[in-house]
Formats: structure tokens, sequence, C-alpha cells
């Protein structure tokens, strides 16, 4: 049976899935999200699949996906951005970094602490985000979600160097503490 009358927001039961949310649809596939399972792909021929409740009725223009990308792109870019703005201590405002090598006979680099300091910042948001979304995932077991914050809390210990850039403390990385 080909389910061609199906549409976006139909409920339907998976013989070994449950129940899902069809989200997305294209000519030979259906794009149905699991609670277990999350998102699956299931192709418009496959028996088994049931629909227990039809989709909303869309009207003819349905959904334009330039306005759902730039939704998208809005929640994301909110998700990336931290809560309150995070200040670089004021004594390297407007400093450099020199990297030397080894060898004197090769140029050194000079890099501005204030590009340094972005770039750290960008690390520790997306370490928060990553950390999000290994919380969130529907696969993982919560012993797997523990091992896989261990390896990203080592990584913030790793990090606790550039400390000394942050004007406020609550902005510092912080890893692996001991018994207190």
């Amino acid at each position: 049976m080909e389910l061609y009358s199906i549409g976006i927001g139909a409920r339907v039961q998976h013989p070994t899935m449950g129940e899902g949310v069809v989200y997305d649809l294209d000519a030979r596939t259906i794009h149905i999200f699991f609670k277990d399972q999350g998102e699956q792909s299931i192709s418009r021929n496959f028996a088994g699949l049931q629909v227990t409740a039809p989709g909303p009725e869309l009207p003819e223009a349905g959904l334009e996906m330039a306005a759902v990308e730039e939704a998208l792109e809005q929640v994301l870019e909110r998700m990336n951005t931290p809560q309150r703005p995070v200040e670089m201590a004021r004594k390297y405002e407007g400093g450099s970094m020199e990297l030397k090598p080894k060898d004197a006979s090769l140029k050194s680099k000079e890099v501005p602490i204030d590009d340094f300091f972005h770039k750290i910042v960008m690390i520790r948001d997306r370490f928060r985000v990553l950390e999000q979304k290994i919380n969130a995932h529907p696969a993982l077991s919560e012993a797997e979600k523990v091992d896989l914050q261990q390896y990203i809390t080592r990584c913030y210990g790793s990090l606790t160097t550039f400390n000394i850039l942050f004007e406020d403390k609550e902005d510092h990385f912080v890893g692996q503490r001991g018994d207190q």
C-alpha cells in the first residue's frame, strides 16, 4: 500500500517504532518523528505503517521553505548567544599575543587578544550547546550521557588556563573538582 494521501502532522503507528508524527514528505519517503527513536525516514511503500489521525488541512501554498529556514536560523542563533555579554578582562583589551618559534630565524606571529578571546568564548559556548544536545539525546543511555559529559568536563579543565582573560569569575571554565 502506498501512502500518498498522508499529510504533514498526521499521526502514524509503526509496528516496531510505535506512534509518530509526520514532519516532512517527498515523492518516495515519509519523514516521521517518533518519541523514542527520534527522526526516521520510512518508504511510502512500507505496508506496516498505519495512519491513526490525519494531519491538519493546510492551505494550498503550505509553508515556504525560506520562512522555515529563517525561523530555524533565529532559534539556533539564540541558542548559541550567551544569555549576557561575556566581557574580556580590561587589562587585556587592545593587547596582543606574540607566538615565537624556537628557531629565531623564523618569523613570529602576533595575534590580537580580542580575536583570541572571541575564539575561546565561541569554544565555551559550543561546548555548552554540545552538553545540551547530549542531555536531550533520546538514543543515549544515562551512563553514556555521563561518560560524554565527563569528556566535556575534562575539556573545560584543559581550558582553565584562559580564565585570566575573563572579567567575571562566573564566566570561567571549571574542570572536575575533587571532593569538597
